[in-house]
Formats: C-alpha cells, structure tokens, sequence
C-alpha cells in the first residue's frame, strides 16, 4: 500500500474520530440535561405528596415529623383529625327568618345553626376535598428517590422547631441530594452541575420545606 494511501485511511480515521467527539461533546450534555429535568420532575411529584402528608400532620397533631413510618401510621390508621361541621337545624328556623341577614354567632345563638366536632381519618379526609388521589400503595411509596432505578433509598426527612418572635415555630424538611439522584449519570457531567449549582448559590439538590425557616416551598417550584 502506498504512504500516500496509508495517510489518506489515517486522515479519514481521524476525521472521523474528531466528528464523533464532536458529536458526543454535544449530545452527551443534551441527553443529560434530558434525565436531569426528567429526574427533577418525578421527585417534585413525590416531594409535594410528601408536603401534602407533613400539612396534614400538623394540622392534626400540632407539629411535623421526621419519620416515615410515623407520619404514614398515624394518618392512615388513626382518626384523629378534628373537623368541625356546620348543621343548619331547618326545623327550628320560622318561615320569616332569612338566616343568610344574620351573623354565624346570631345564627348560632338562635338555634338555627350548630357546630359538630367529629374526629376524621386525615387521608380519608384528604381525598374529600378531591387534590389528594394517591392510594394506600402509592402514599407507602412516596419515601423512596425514584432514581437510580437499581437503587432504592429514603428521601431525608427531618423535623423539628425554630424560634420566631418569641415563638416556637415548627419546620421541616425533605430532600434528596443530586449526587445520590445522578449517581447512575455520566460522573464528570454530574460534578459540573454541582458545582453550577453552588456558584449560583442554589441547593446541590431537590427538596420541599427548610429546618433553618418557616416555609414548605420547594426549590424545583
């Protein structure tokens, strides 16, 4: 074979291997940025199931939790949320009155209406209102970081209080960390996210509440 051929072939592989770098260098970044947002988007959906369960505890017990199994027993199998009801007693309002003209102390003062306070279940609750649909299987589920699909782990919950004017607020938080969420991903393409992500002075991660302040905003919101 002559030299002129044999550096010919060479050119070729090299030209070739020079489009195929190209090629990776760009859609390896775009295919990551794919499952990152596809990532992102499954745990906002169970970290918002999980904020949901967290409100709900503390409108029934008073204050948030840190375990799992402790928020999924007691809402599940405990009716223990209070719910006041308002009865309007038909049978005691004359046909003159228009109970609508009235305040709900006159109505109430008067007979015409009364409160019932009953102890609910908190999911069965939940599902009333028609914005809770998950099931019993689903709700047991929500603990789990739905990536690395060989990989099964808890989010982190933690609970707690913080003082705010005087008084003690409770707070908590739920989160997963991007280099356990990307863990499967390619490792360089995952540190340069992290690191953008810190740059930009933003949590290296997904989560919904906060243990240094009194909200339940999600960073993925």
């Amino acid at each position: 074979m002559k030299s002129k051929t044999i550096i010919q072939i060479l050119l070729g592989l090299v030209i070739i291997g020079l489009a195929v770098a190209l090629y990776l260098s760009i859609v390896k970044p775009m295919k990551f940025n794919e499952e990152f947002t596809k990532r992102r988007d499954a745990c906002a959906e169970k970290l918002k199931g999980i904020r949901t369960l967290e409100e709900a505890y503390k409108t029934t017990y008073g204050c948030y939790t840190g375990s799992f199994d402790t928020l999924f027993n007691r809402l599940m199998n405990e009716d223990s949320m209070r719910v006041v009801n308002k009865n309007i007693n038909y049978d005691k309002i004359p046909e003159d009155v228009d109970i609508n003209e009235m305040t709900e102390s006159e109505q109430i003062k008067a007979g015409y209406v009364s409160r019932v306070t009953e102890y609910v279940n908190p999911i069965d609750n939940l599902r009333k209102t028609g914005k809770f649909k998950l099931t019993d299987e689903e709700i047991l589920n929500l603990r789990y970081v739905p990536y690395p699909r060989n990989k099964k782990y808890d989010f982190k919950l933690q609970a707690g209080s913080i003082e705010k004017s005087g008084y003690q607020m409770p707070v908590f938080e739920c989160l997963v960390n991007m280099e356990d969420l990307l863990s499967d991903l390619d490792e360089q393409l995952v540190i340069n996210k992290i690191d953008e992500l810190k740059k930009n002075q933003k949590f290296p991660g997904w989560k919904v509440g906060d243990m240094t302040q009194a909200i339940t905003d999600g960073n993925f919101e």
